[in-house]
């Protein structure tokens, strides 16, 4: 049986530890590589607009570069939470909607939201495939501001329909066998093929005892974490002992999250029709 615990509720992170985990969401000016046809609006900015419709920021990461040049400006990811969401004592087994907002000041992102979810077991995020929720992009021209607001609360319109696709992974069950496979079709999402530094059996080993469920949303975010977050012994090609890296890149984090529910949607899909 799952063990139902409750479980501290979320926070709102404050403006300083946004600003100390991802600098770039403060920046002042553009990178000087780009022109000056481009607005600079912070995302600082769009966060305070959505402060005060009542979105807060729970998660913050930047990606990591090597030129120092370009850290006040590079790409950032930031998950929001309505706060009305903030205060509710929550359970291993619940699951609150986000929404998803990345952007950069470099000129690699326009401001895209797409809708998220958040898992309480395991304090991990999810990115949901366009394919069945909306995400949106926005250049940095015009109303910036307010073209962000109207999208997080197009995103959030959807997020009902998004539950109710969670109800039916948890309905589908899958074997050992079922999740190896699941597992080496993640794998194909993170390295090129053959040259994986570890295998499928370890990608399906839950890393705490309320993960060992045996249906396709336990499942998926057992390989999900283990695909992210790193951490596992493996061997690269020339027989080198290794640890799997967590995933580092806002790009990575949002392309693989995505990948990953495409891979679960098709999973279920397939099982549906045996």
């Amino acid at each position: 049986m799952l063990n139902r615990t409750l479980l501290q509720p979320a926070r709102a992170l404050s403006l300083d530890e946004v600003q100390r985990a991802a600098p770039s969401i403060f920046a002042e000016s553009p990178h000087a590589k780009l022109s000056g046809r481009y607005t600079l609006i912070p995302t600082a900015k769009v966060l305070e607009a959505l402060h005060d419709e009542g979105f807060v920021p729970t998660r913050v990461m930047q990606t990591r570069i090597r030129n120092e040049s370009g850290i006040g400006t590079a790409k950032h990811l930031v998950r929001l939470r309505h706060r009305d969401q903030l205060d509710r004592p929550a359970t291993v087994d619940a699951i609150v909607p986000e929404v998803v907002l990345v952007n950069s000041h470099d000129g690699s992102s326009s401001y895209q939201l797409h809708a998220g979810l958040y898992r309480f077991v395991c304090s991990n995020g999810m990115v949901i495939a366009d394919g069945c929720i909306g995400s949106l992009s926005i250049r940095h021209t015009g109303n910036v501001v307010d073209a962000v607001i109207e999208g997080v609360y197009e995103i959030v319109k959807e997020t009902p329909r998004l539950i109710e696709r969670v109800a039916d992974y948890r309905a589908t069950s899958v074997s050992d066998r079922e999740a190896r496979v699941l597992a080496g079709a993640a794998l194909d999402l993170k390295y090129e093929p053959d040259k994986a530094p570890i295998g499928p059996d370890q990608l399906i080993v839950p890393r705490r005892v309320e993960d060992h469920g045996m249906d396709l949303w336990s499942r998926m975010n057992v390989v999900q974490e283990n695909l992210l977050r790193g951490g596992l012994r493996g061997q690269s090609a020339n027989g080198r002992r290794l640890r799997t890296r967590a995933v580092a890149s806002v790009s990575d984090d949002v392309r693989l999250n995505k990948a990953l529910w495409r891979l679960a949607e098709e999973f279920a899909r397939l099982k549906a029709a045996h």
